[in-house]
């Protein structure tokens, strides 16, 4: 039987209240506190800053649906007519299918071995002190400071020493000088958030360092390795420079040197170039969405350790 006095339990009310730290009063702001002008100041930036960034794909996913002749009108429509006709053309009269496969063979090995090496380089900084430890992870960020325009001269000599222009391994051994120090790094900081605990339980199992981070530390990395594979498959995709350097004939082409193809210096065909555009977002639009669940929790990881 219950006693006559009764305990009346209050639930706690967010709210101003004593800071613990500083016995001063805390004042929380809450969302209908807000004045309307600076209500509607916020969401109007917010409008304004999602039509900057959304207009101009949408302007070209508009575009791909147009002819030619109404690309080139200087009336301004968003769609007239609209058909399939500029997909048609790059599918079936173009060298576009040939583009795409040597971007997904070149995107695929690009992305395998750049993260092998990374996840690998990674660890061993975050686990081993080894001599030039720091200095290595010096040269890594310094690599991150030279442009494209530095490296293509030197990258492109040794290409030519080694035989390999116009062949897919230069591609994929250029775009990994671009994407294995930073995404090496990126990972080195996720490795520091696993507990080294974890190491020391698998030595005493009797795992060796690599079974260590092949069983224990590289399945719970998988945030981090989500940003890594993301990271080299667009460095691969969408890259052009290195694309038209080392690639010299049509059937080797990849996609961003192919679309080049489209834009010659006196007859540009927009019609084309627009609908391979779209085609072009669709797979790393794909990788986005496998990786999405991954991308926020691997790229803040690290980001409170150093």
């Amino acid at each position: 039987m219950s006693s006559p006095r009764a305990i009346e339990v209050l639930p706690e009310v967010a709210g101003p209240g004593p800071d613990r730290g500083t016995g001063r009063t805390k004042q929380v702001r809450r969302r209908s506190q807000r004045s309307p002008l600076a209500s509607l100041a916020l969401h109007g930036t917010l409008a304004l800053a999602t039509f900057i960034a959304l207009f101009p794909v949408a302007w070209v996913l508009l575009s791909s649906f147009k002819p030619a002749s109404e690309i080139r009108s200087s009336q301004i429509q968003l769609i007239a007519d609209p058909s399939l006709d500029n997909y048609r053309q790059v599918l079936f009269h173009t060298n576009f299918p040939s583009w795409f496969l040597n971007s997904v063979i070149v995107a695929a090995f690009t992305m395998v071995i750049g993260i092998s090496m990374s996840a690998l380089a990674g660890y061993a900084m975050s686990r081993f002190n080894f001599p030039g430890r720091r200095g290595l992870m010096w040269v890594f960020l310094l690599t991150q400071m030279f442009p494209v325009a530095i490296l293509i001269v030197p990258i492109y000599t040794i290409m030519a020493k080694l035989g390999l222009i116009d062949t897919k391994a230069s591609l994929v051994i250029a775009y990994c000088t671009v994407a294995v120090p930073f995404c090496a790094w990126m990972l080195r900081g996720y490795f520091d958030t696993i507990p080294k605990e974890l190491d020391e339980a698998a030595a005493l199992d009797g795992l060796g360092p690599f079974r260590t981070f092949w069983r224990v530390v590289l399945p719970l990395a998988r945030p981090g390795l989500a940003v890594t594979a993301f990271y080299t498959f667009l460095t691969a995709w969408g890259e052009v420079a290195y694309a038209i350097a080392f690639m010299q004939t049509d059937d080797h082409y990849t996609l961003g040197a192919g679309l080049q193809q489209f834009v010659p210096q006196f007859q540009p065909r927009w019609e084309l170039l627009t609908a391979g555009a779209v085609l072009i977002t669709i797979p790393a639009g794909l990788v986005f969405f496998i990786a999405q669940k991954h991308l926020v929790a691997g790229l803040t990881a690290g980001g409170t350790k150093g």
